[in-house]
């Protein structure tokens, strides 16, 4: 299994030297992210009338902006904007759960397969412990070639920025609304983020992180606020798990037309046996369940 994982490192830093060769020569690809509600038809959530929001708000998100994006006036106001309008959406629900997809991360929870059980499973076992919810998609890249190179580099530890703007979202909701609760969501690519912010959040009791098929460069490590699912619980995630040489064949077949006896796909179209973590999963659904019952029952506190 060393050996593979070995071969897969390599890979990775052989993509990730051309991705930097690339980025020395185009301008900087670190943007703020893009939040979504995960049932707004695509349209993101902004402010532009400041004074409906308490100035004390606006000045500590003004704050936040600047040490983010300092060296763009536009950066900041965009992030400002993003801030404020995360917090009035949030700001009267117990529970909020930011997702984070897979591939190359500027695609809504809703669309990928069974997204609809997994909100639907997860806000069941909420609100039945009388948990109100809000769901947002987090867009962590630009749909551009320098969005691309971006999330290359981010999935190779080179761009901790993405992570920050993440965690900085996250404790602005916590430090302006009591009580509330944040869940980082994320699956395959993007549940590389979830662990790099919850490593920044590591001692902010209010936010919890599940972790659904992280690529196996991806060391992350669960704890009590924090779920890593490396398999579905039927098969081993080839794609978590670093086989490579089950990866490679899996694509072989199917361009043969050879029927592939496990699901799970990385980027959209290539094949990784088990790479699903589909709600109907007993794995998937017991253990996330299992999860929120151990931190948000009343009963278990």
């Amino acid at each position: 299994m060393s050996s593979k994982i070995l071969r897969l490192k390599i890979a990775v830093a052989l993509t990730t030297a051309v991705c930097l060769a690339i980025v020395l020569l185009a301008p900087s690809p670190v943007v703020p992210a893009t939040t979504y509600r995960a049932d707004s038809n695509g349209t993101p959530l902004v402010v532009e009338d400041f004074s409906v929001v308490p100035q004390h708000i606006v000045d500590d998100a003004a704050e936040a902006a600047a040490e983010m994006f300092g060296n763009s006036q536009q950066k900041q106001n965009e992030f400002i904007s993003q801030l404020l309008a995360i917090y009035l959406e949030a700001k009267d629900k117990d529970v909020v759960i930011i997702s984070n997809s897979g591939g190359w991360g500027w695609s809504p929870i809703e669309i990928f397969p069974n997204g609809h059980e997994f909100v639907t499973g997860v806000d069941a076992k909420l609100n039945s412990l009388d948990y109100d919810t809000l769901w947002l998609d987090h867009y962590r890249t630009a749909k551009t070639l320098n969005g691309c190179i971006s999330e290359f580099m981010f999935a190779s530890g080179l761009y901790p920025a993405k992570a920050r703007d993440l965690a900085v979202r996250v404790e602005f909701l916590t430090s302006h609304i009591p009580n509330i609760r944040v869940i980082i969501s994320g699956e395959s690519n993007g549940s590389t983020i979830c662990g790099d912010a919850m490593r920044i959040l590591k001692d902010n009791p209010q936010v919890y992180g599940i972790q659904l098929g992280p690529p196996s460069w991806d060391n992350g490590t669960e704890s009590d606020r924090m779920l890593v699912l490396r398999s579905n619980g039927s098969v081993p995630d080839a794609f978590s798990q670093g086989d490579v040489i089950t990866i490679i064949r899996s694509n072989l077949e199917a361009l043969l037309g050879i029927s592939q006896e496990y699901p799970g796909h990385i980027l959209f179209y290539i094949g990784a046996p088990g790479h699903d973590y589909s709600w109907q999963h007993e794995g998937v659904h017991l253990q996330v369940l299992a999860f929120l019952d151990n931190n948000f029952n009343p009963d278990k506190q």
